[in-house]
């Protein structure tokens, strides 16, 4: 059992990346639509390149998303809309009329021969106005020339132009008594009528949306039927018109009918050995060519989570709607690789990304092509994230490739310019926007992942920050030495291809432990008196060594990032105290070494290994007197080479050419700072 243990705690981190393969594969099979591959692939205005391809089944074609939406807006134009006719109202008219007659047309004023005529006339009117009844104002608008009209629970087909409207009353009003020469009459009319008629017909609004959405409903989402054994396109026919619907017919068909109980597992089965080779050649290509990413497995989370990400969001999108799968920022994958890796890394993941989603997408050929393109582009043009300008003018670019992409495309299917989607510019721009979320997402991954960004490089490298401003006043010694180790170091960086700003930061904070005691040492002494003077060399040496222990412990106390505290746990590796250590020589015969030497570990990187030499060549050069091109030279090789024969760089992943070039730096820049002119001959 133990043994068991023992092994599972040795292989812990290969186990974990074995656990992390295996769920990233779940759950990307997960995201994937439920739905079989059809095994041909084909394009509007591409030839056919297989053999001829003959109905497996019958099945019926679809209508396309067009034709559909034709026939929709064709029942909607022509909907005829209800109205209600309520013959209460049209009772109540008659009988106001019937009590308002004698108030208006009175038989003080009117004789009863003439009363029983105008009275007449007024009822016809009635009947006439109630035979189809009387719009509300609210319902007046009418949209066609046609509308039903619901009475006595029965619906007719009538003129729209047949039901009245309030304010044309009193026209039809003037239009009567010009008929029956009655126009003496008029205004009585006209004020009883005005007290008298009511508005009994509304607009009947669920019956006439139920009706609409039964006649919708009905639409028949196919035409016609292709039987078994037909021919539907032969080898080396263009791909166009009716053909290209049989085709995409017969696709949607043969994936709903594959995707069937029985075949349920096997086509899980065929997806997971897919996606099982694209991840297995991602864990390939980082155990070869970035085995630092490898072995680190809080990156290789980093990197399969942003894989898992856009798979899902993709998938997401191809669900709701799939005319929106450009607006899925995946450029945003490689910009924010390259930002914490490299650019070859960035684009590899990114391809490996885009081949998955080919799987999910529709024309999967046009995406993967327009996709891979765009994140070349992005690859090449994103440099320097930390300058804004830089960042837009690269979604700009990205932007620019996919309406050219697209535009290509088009072309190619359709032969002209017709018919473009004008909204897919639409999606491209706003795909860019969505990219420029690039800077807030890589903070909230510095935060997620504790991994370190050149924009927070940048802001760490301001020596304004508070940490760095404390060090300039307690340590003013210290300070000035770190900014010149900084220089040295990012020369140094620039010129083996390290990370300059890496190393420059971390140059910076190297040495914020000796704010806790500055006077012990040298470069803060403002007096010739030395404190450890009164100080044994093993207390001295403890005072020394505690610089590194006390700068982890304030750099945890101001959150740096770990890669920063990285180059304060290693920039003296696991070297002696060397003064001190002679010192103790003298006293005693037999010194403890461990007293005296610093608990590292070693630099394990190209950049802690340039802190290490810069930082000890530095220190080291305030004891020179009267240094020469010789001299300067000389004193550089010593230091560097007494730290390669200690074995100071076992374990950084640096060269003897680029340890030799970094000499070549080191030499140059010394003899600049001293300012040494050339010896002229006597």
């Amino acid at each position: 059992m133990s043994k068991t243990l023992d092994g599972v705690y040795k292989n812990h981190s290969l186990i974990y990346k074995y656990v992390l393969y295996v769920i990233t594969i779940a759950c990307i099979v997960f995201f994937f639509p439920k739905g079989g591959k059809f095994k041909y692939e084909f394009q509007k205005g591409k030839p056919w390149q297989y053999e001829n391809l003959y109905a497996p089944f019958d099945f019926s074609i679809k209508k396309s998303t067009e034709e559909i939406d034709e026939e929709k807006n064709s029942i909607e134009s022509n909907q005829i809309a209800y109205y209600n006719y309520d013959e209460n109202l049209a009772s109540q008219a008659y009988t106001n009329f019937t009590e308002k007659f004698p108030v208006v047309f009175s038989s003080e004023k009117f004789s009863n021969r003439s009363r029983r005529i105008l009275e007449k006339v007024g009822k016809e009117f009635l009947d006439n106005i109630y035979a189809n009844g009387v719009l509300k104002k609210t319902d007046e608008n009418i949209s066609g020339n046609e509308v039903y009209l619901l009475k006595d629970g029965e619906a007719a087909l009538k003129q729209s132009d047949a039901l009245y409207r309030i304010g044309s009353i009193e026209d039809s009003i003037s239009k009567l008594v010009r008929e029956k020469r009655l126009g003496l009459y008029e205004t009585d009319f006209k004020t009883l009528f005005f007290d008298v008629v009511q508005p009994n017909v509304n607009y009947d609004e669920e019956l006439t949306t139920r009706e609409l959405e039964e006649a919708i409903s009905q639409i028949s989402l196919t035409r016609g039927n292709v039987d078994e054994g037909k021919l539907i396109i032969a080898k080396g026919e263009v791909v166009e018109a009716e053909n290209l619907k049989i085709l995409d017919s017969l696709k949607a068909e043969y994936e709903s009918e594959l995707w069937t109980e029985n075949n349920y597992y096997f086509i899980l089965f065929g997806y997971t050995i897919l996606v099982a080779l694209v991840l297995m050649m991602l864990f390939l290509f980082l155990k070869k060519y970035r085995p630092d990413v490898y072995r680190n497995n809080i990156k290789v989370t980093f990197i399969f989570f942003n894989i898992l990400l856009m798979v899902f969001i993709t998938t997401l999108v191809v669900k709701y709607n799939e005319a929106y799968v450009f607006v899925v920022p995946l450029c945003i994958m490689p910009l924010i690789l390259k930002t914490f890796f490299d650019a070859r890394l960035g684009l590899f993941v990114h391809v490996l990304t885009v081949l998955i989603l080919g799987f999910v997408v529709p024309n999967s050929f046009e995406y993967i092509f327009l996709q891979i393109i765009a994140g070349i582009v992005t690859i090449l043009t994103v440099s320097e994230l930390y300058k804004r300008a830089n960042l837009f003018i690269s979604v700009g670019q990205i932007t620019l490739i996919y309406i050219i992409g697209y535009f290509a495309f088009h072309i190619i299917h359709e032969g002209n310019l017709d018919n473009v989607n004008w909204y897919t510019f639409g999606f491209f721009f706003l795909n860019g926007m969505i990219t420029l979320f690039a800077q807030p997402l890589i903070y909230i991954y510095e935060k997620m992942f504790g991994m370190v960004s050149d924009v927070s490089l940048l802001e760490l490298s301001d020596t304004n920050s508070k940490l760095l401003k404390e060090l300039a006043n307690k340590a003013p010694g210290t300070f000035h030495h770190s900014l010149q180790v900084a220089n040295l170091a990012e020369a140094s960086a620039n010129e083996i291809g390290a990370n300059a700003m890496l190393v420059r930061v971390g140059a910076l904070y190297h040495d914020i432990g000796k704010m806790n005691n500055p006077a012990y040492f040298t470069e803060n002494q403002i007096t010739s008196i030395n404190p450890h003077d009164e100080l044994d060399p093993k207390e001295s040496a403890r005072i020394i060594i505690n610089h590194v222990i006390e700068g982890i412990e304030l750099a945890r106390k101001y959150n740096l990032p770990d890669r920063v505290i990285d180059f304060i746990r290693t920039h003296h590796g696991t070297s002696y105290v060397y003064y001190f250590y002679k010192k103790q020589q003298e006293i005693e015969d037999v010194v403890k070494e461990s007293d005296f030497k610093y608990p590292g570990p070693m630099p394990f990187s190209k950049e802690t290994a340039i802190l290490m030499m810069a930082d000890s060549v530095e220190a080291a050069s305030k004891s020179l007197n009267n240094p020469t091109y010789q001299i300067i030279d000389d004193f550089v090789e010593k230091i560097i080479n007494g730290q390669m024969k200690a074995n100071q760089f076992l374990n950084a992943n640096i060269t003897f050419k680029e340890i030799e070039m970094i000499k070549k730096v080191l030499k140059h820049k010394l003899t600049n700072i001293y300012h040494l002119r050339v010896e002229y001959p006597e």
